[in-house]
């Protein structure tokens, strides 16, 4: 990463997830992790309702505990940058970590830098593939189950599975406007406020 690099593409898989669920961004470098966060939560259709921390080399960054209670405190993630994690870790796959219950590890690629460019309009939803599990169905290992049930009109959680969750969940439709919109309604609330000149 050069001095120059302004942004970069991001590809981030929900790991151990089938279907598979994708989203390719851009975002700006200077993107702060906290903001960052909220950018995945957009772009992946989650709630916005649990913690996170992402993970890089042996580093963490999150929102620490005020009371310090659960050991070692992760790096503010609301005083880091998407390049502070390059810079000082060297890192190309960062793991963005959401509900420490149901531990869904997102695996963020760093795909291609871009140099000199505007950060107007960004961060961006290039791509998505697959829709975001429900929240609290159980991690991975839950979610799995709970698409079993729903798929086997006679499993015998079917009918229970199928009223918890939304309403005719299909893993594979995504509502694609509904989350560019969502991604660029944050790219409109963290744009940069231009100062009124004052009139002479």
């Amino acid at each position: 990463m050069s001095v120059n690099t302004t942004a970069v593409r991001i590809e981030v898989i929900l790991n151990d997830v089938k279907p598979e669920v994708m989203r390719r961004l851009v975002v700006p470098v200077t993107l702060r992790l906290d903001r960052l966060h909220l950018t995945l939560q957009a772009a992946f259709g989650w709630t916005n309702s649990h913690l996170f921390e992402f993970f890089a080399g042996e580093e963490r960054w999150g929102i620490p505990d005020p009371d310090g209670d659960f050991g070692p405190q992760p790096i503010d993630a609301r005083k880091a940058r998407l390049a502070d994690i390059v810079q000082e870790t060297g890192a190309k796959t960062i793991h963005y970590l959401y509900d420490f219950g149901d531990s869904w590890d997102h695996v963020i690629k760093l795909e291609k830098w871009f140099d000199n460019t505007t950060s107007e309009g960004l961060p961006l939803l290039l791509d998505a593939a697959g829709r975001c599990p429900p929240e609290d169905v159980g991690g991975a290992p839950g979610y799995a189950e709970y698409l079993d049930a729903i798929g086997d009109p006679a499993h015998p959680e079917h009918e229970q599975m199928r009223l918890w969750g939304p309403e005719q969940f299909d893993p594979n439709v995504i509502d694609r406007k509904a989350l560019e919109a969502a991604v660029n309604a944050l790219s409109e609330t963290w744009k940069p406020r231009r100062r009124a000149t004052r009139s002479k």
